[in-house]
């Protein structure tokens, strides 16, 4: 008879661990009591109902319902039975024609740009490429709505981060002429409100300046341009923006990122960028994914017509309701009520009725400027639109709507 298994005599001990010191400890406490106790009356903002089976779920990324293609998930399947022996490590010790490089040129094809860099995620991709491409004390020109990883990798560079007015060239300008030459970072679509970036007045102003134009496409790539290439290519700026980047987690429904690159950066990118050095390359597997992806994005513009219909249909109708989305314009549309407690009882009551976005606040927005962000994707029925536009109806009184601020596009 086969033995029973027995837990290690160590795990039967009761768990112990090392008590965090008071800078620590008083961190945590602040935390819990100055934020949730205090300013969320003892709720927590992102932990609220769990959804139910019937739930309409308007949180995810997967703008183009990639997530649970059978072919895809079938053909990733196959890789990994199929794998008899890689090597876990650094992408800096590849070299040749590895299946990462061939991928990493499919997907600058894809995009249109001459050639890409795969990074493990969206974060380390804008992290690793600001430490790369600015030094200490360069300017870096910051919309004040760009992603955190671009002001990380400003942080990470000891560059002089310099915050211009959301989607505002000409104020970006004057900064530009009062500080100097530097790296401007915008993204193309803003993840909180769904606002899209004037890239063409950027594009012109890092030209006249002689800036480097960092473009991140994560809420553009796959849903935008023609087949999918996102915004830089619909805009035909590939001479005048010099790096795209993206997270795979979103329209490609993977767990990667990406730059987009001239061909002789990726020696210098490899050996200067920390997140690049001192990471694992991507696994077989997740190459299978992404090469999948790109094939299936390329041809979805079914996909990419109805996600864009629902956008234009769901921002009428919350505008008609009397929202002020008008921030954006895009599939990510924010409610932005402003006090932290206003969008707990913003939370609360689309819970109620069965809807789960997501909720933002600080450090992802200002202070007191928290919202509801809904995004949008193109599997969405008509029925459930019609239940999100008539919740909203219904709570408009129970949320205090006319208590919320304005102007929401406002800086």
């Amino acid at each position: 008879m086969p033995v029973p298994h027995q837990p290690p005599q160590h795990a039967l001990q009761q768990t112990v661990s090392a008590v965090l010191p008071d800078f620590v400890q008083a961190r945590i406490e602040s935390h819990t009591i100055g934020r949730i106790q205090q300013r969320w009356a003892g709720q927590h903002l992102l932990r609220g109902a769990f959804p139910g089976p019937d739930a309409l779920h308007l949180s995810s990324n997967d703008y183009l319902c990639l997530a649970n293609e059978r072919h895809m998930i079938e053909a990733q399947a196959r890789a990994i039975l199929q794998t008899r022996h890689q090597l876990l490590m650094s992408a800096v010790f590849l070299q040749g024609d590895t299946p990462i490089a061939r991928l990493e040129q499919h997907l600058a094809q894809f995009i249109g740009a001459q050639d890409s860099i795969l990074c493990q995620s969206g974060w380390a991709a804008n992290v690793g490429l600001m430490q790369a491409i600015a030094g200490p004390y360069t300017p870096v020109y910051l919309d004040i709505h760009a992603h955190m990883s671009f002001w990380q990798g400003a942080h990470a560079a000891h560059a002089h981060s310099i915050a211009f007015a959301h989607n505002d060239a000409a104020h970006a300008e004057r900064q530009i002429k009062k500080h100097g030459q530097g790296v401007i970072a915008v993204d193309a679509i803003y993840s909180t409100n769904g606002s899209l970036c004037p890239l063409t007045d950027f594009a012109d102003i890092a030209q006249r300046n002689k800036c480097v134009l960092v473009v991140d496409e994560s809420h553009s790539l796959g849903t935008h341009g023609a087949h999918g290439a996102g915004l830089v290519a619909q805009n035909q700026l590939f001479d005048k923006v010099h790096f795209q980047t993206v997270s795979l987690a979103k329209a490609f429904a993977g767990r990667a990122g990406l730059i987009t690159c001239p061909g002789s950066f990726k020696d210098y990118f490899a050996m200067e960028s920390y997140p690049a050095i001192f990471s694992s390359s991507l696994l077989d597997h997740e190459l299978t994914w992404f090469e999948q992806a790109a094939d299936f994005l390329q041809h979805a513009e079914e996909r990419r017509r109805r996600l864009h219909a629902i956008t234009y249909q769901v921002r009428a109708a919350l505008t008609q309701l009397g929202y002020d989305v008008s921030a954006g314009t895009e599939q990510i549309i924010a409610l932005e009520p402003g006090p932290e407690l206003l969008t707990l009882r913003l939370r609360d009551a689309l819970q109620a009725r069965g809807i789960f976005g997501s909720a933002f606040c600080a450090p992802a927005t200002g202070l007191n400027r928290s919202l509801m962000r809904f995004s949008m994707n193109c599997g969405l029925t008509d029925e459930e639109l019609d239940h999100l536009i008539r919740a909203c109806s219904d709570i408009r009184d129970e949320v205090s709507l006319k208590r919320w601020r304005r102007s929401s596009a406002a800086v």
